[in-house]
């Protein structure tokens, strides 16, 4: 029935749309991968796939396969690399997925004495904006999570490592820049920046604009922090970031913080682990320091 190979060919024919290419990155015959995929069938009493023109399209049931070695395989390649270090005595890397995007100076920051600690590691970040990083940790492609938005599964346990405020930042000569805390209704005549997120999670939406039924006049996207506090700075509009990521920022641009509403945006970064792996000493250590790194 169902074996590996299978499953690593239909990955391979989703990815690369023809069987020669599939071949190619299996270093395997197109003969050999279509015997396999024919006595499949043969066993399952159904197609996995069908041709269409010079490319292969996946059945229903060839994409019900392939949706498990979605699942299946990078667990495979995960596992068989830890075996591999432990054979050799080496400790392999640390795989980070980051959805905290403003949070890659203070990363840094925690980084720089972890590798002095574990010699060994090295370490991998990923902080693609559309990155799945739940679904990646779930599937053994990365290790941890550094998140400040936790969605609870039964398999990951969140720890939270540090407090913060979020708040609104304008430009120093900004009328609200007189203010210690701003209301909804001041920022619809506004021009918001943001990083590529969709609204629903950006916490000036959902826990400050959206409950008052209020929202600003643009909504822009800007994917890195610099650029988009200098665009602050100049006056173009405003955005909303950690409390002491604008506190760094503040001493060599002509910005300022403000709280949203009268008690604020109190949040937390939180780094998520697999619940059997969250004894490991490498990961252990790497949320140990993380708590300390302000």
């Amino acid at each position: 029935m169902l074996e590996r190979i299978h499953l690593e060919i239909l990955s391979a024919i989703k990815e690369h749309g023809t069987l020669t290419k599939a071949a190619d990155a299996l270093h395997l015959s197109q003969s050999a991968l279509s015997h396999s995929i024919k006595k499949l069938e043969g066993q399952l009493s159904t197609t996995i796939w069908q041709k269409d023109g010079r490319t292969l399209r996946l059945t229903a049931a060839g994409e019900r396969i392939q949706n498990l070695a979605n699942r299946v395989l990078p667990q495979f390649s995960h596992t068989e690399l830890l075996l591999s270090q432990i054979a050799k005595g080496e400790r392999g890397s640390l795989r980070i997925g980051m959805e905290c995007h403003p949070c890659y100076q203070w990363l840094l920051r925690v980084i720089q004495p972890y590798l002095g600690q574990w010699p060994d590691i090295d370490i991998d970040v990923k902080q693609e904006f559309q990155f799945g990083a739940l679904g990646a940790l779930l599937s053994y492609e990365i290790d941890l999570i550094i998140t400040p938005d936790p969605l609870f599964k039964p398999k990951i346990q969140y720890i939270p490592v540090f407090d913060y405020e979020h708040r609104l930042v304008v430009a120093a000569s900004h009328p609200l820049a007189k203010q210690d805390s701003v209301l909804p209704t001041q920022l619809s005549n506004e021009v918001l920046f943001s990083y590529p997120v969709e609204p629903k999670r950006l916490d000036i939406f959902s826990q400050f604009l959206d409950p008052a039924k209020c929202t600003v006049k643009q909504h822009k996207v800007i994917e890195t922090t610099e650029i988009m506090l200098q665009m602050v700075a100049a006056g173009r509009g405003i955005c909303a970031l950690p409390g002491w990521l604008v506190d760094e920022y503040s001493k060599t641009m002509s910005i300022k913080s403000l709280r949203f509403g009268q008690h604020g945006i109190a949040k937390q970064i939180f780094i998520g682990l697999r619940k059997d792996e969250q004894h490991l000493g490498y990961l252990t250590d790497f949320v140990e320091l993380a708590k300390i790194t302000q």
